[in-house]
């Protein structure tokens, strides 16, 4: 059989055996695009705004207050006149900026279960890449560590397409080294000059530590929609009886012995713990922030499928009752 050589436009380069796209560093971002697009088939069909809603410059019609709602887009005029809260929603755009703001510092390769807290944080920033990217929106991110040989947290602008937004989780994949301190506030305050356009910002960290933090979120929540996503390994909500151990802080080098045969010990830390994550989540809510908790000992997909769900129908259903 005779074999024909194809013509090739002049100016087209071939493309070569193996692409970029198949490279190892963008190899776990297409297991993880198989992964999250496979859970998530059909969910987000139709409305994509459902779980990216927009926020446009045009005013939308009044409608009646939903609980779930912004209360900072209560139009008083209409409600005094109503004896009734009413909002006025944004008419959304078709292409938003989706922020993610993720923690790389060295807190996060902390993981007793199935994986790191890296890992999860990692997972989770990129279904929420991927699910923008394929709605047309526009993908950027800032790490809470400094880009090396400059004195500010590596940043990767917000730009649309496939490729972009496959550069930008493989250089997000890089596990964090020992000694490695973020300042996550820094970081959501450069989000915050940067994204100049109003839309959704996506924070991912343990939130160990202070809560200098706060300010940043403030000041984005008040512009973008803010999620939160709370990465928790179950050994930071309690500890089994299993002597004397020597914890060491992965960002200071700090060691402490903790005998963890006294169930007084152990009472203390799980009641510490438990206040911190009350604590936790009345600042998102201060915030105007989404928050859910992603943990290494679950299914993650699992867990962000359901807030994916529920976030969508809350924000569907506010809009049906417009």
């Amino acid at each position: 059989m005779l074999r024909t050589r194809s013509r090739r436009p002049a100016g087209v380069q071939p493309i070569p055996r193996r692409s970029r796209l198949t490279s190892p560093s963008t190899a776990p971002v297409d297991r993880l695009r198989l992964t999250v697009m496979h859970r998530l088939d059909g969910l987000l069909s139709g409305d994509y705004g459902g779980l990216f809603p927009g926020h446009g410059t045009e005013m939308g019609e009044a409608r009646p207050y939903v609980p779930g709602d912004d209360p900072r887009h209560i139009d008083w005029a209409v409600t005094a006149r109503n004896h009734e809260p009413h909002v006025r929603d944004m008419i959304a755009d078709h292409e938003l900026d989706v922020w993610l703001v993720l923690d790389t510092s060295s807190s996060l390769a902390f993981g007793t279960a199935w994986t790191t807290k890296h890992e999860v944080a990692w997972s989770a920033a990129g279904a929420f890449a991927l699910l923008a990217s394929k709605a047309g929106n526009r993908v950027g991110a800032v790490t809470t560590t400094v880009d090396p040989g400059k004195t500010r947290p590596l940043m990767f602008p917000a730009r649309g397409g496939a490729a972009h937004t496959a550069a930008v989780l493989a250089g997000l994949r890089t596990e964090p080294a020992d000694g490695q301190q973020g300042d996550l506030g820094r970081a959501m305050e450069m989000v915050g000059r940067t994204a100049k356009r109003r839309g959704m910002v996506v924070v991912i960290s343990d939130f160990l530590g202070t809560t200098e933090w706060e300010s940043g979120l403030r000041l984005i929540a008040a512009r973008h929609d803010v999620v939160a996503i709370q990465v928790v390994d179950p050994r930071e909500l309690s500890i089994p009886d299993v002597g004397l151990v020597s914890l060491i802080d992965p960002e200071t080098g700090r060691r402490r012995l903790l005998d963890t045969s006294d169930i007084r010990t152990r009472q203390k830390y799980a009641d510490l713990a438990t206040r911190r994550r009350s604590d936790l989540a009345t600042s998102f809510k201060r915030a105007g922030a989404d928050h859910f908790e992603l943990r290494t000992d679950r299914d993650w997909v699992l867990d962000f499928v359901r807030f994916v769900s529920n976030r969508k129908a809350r924000l569907l259903t506010s809009r049906r009752t417009a």
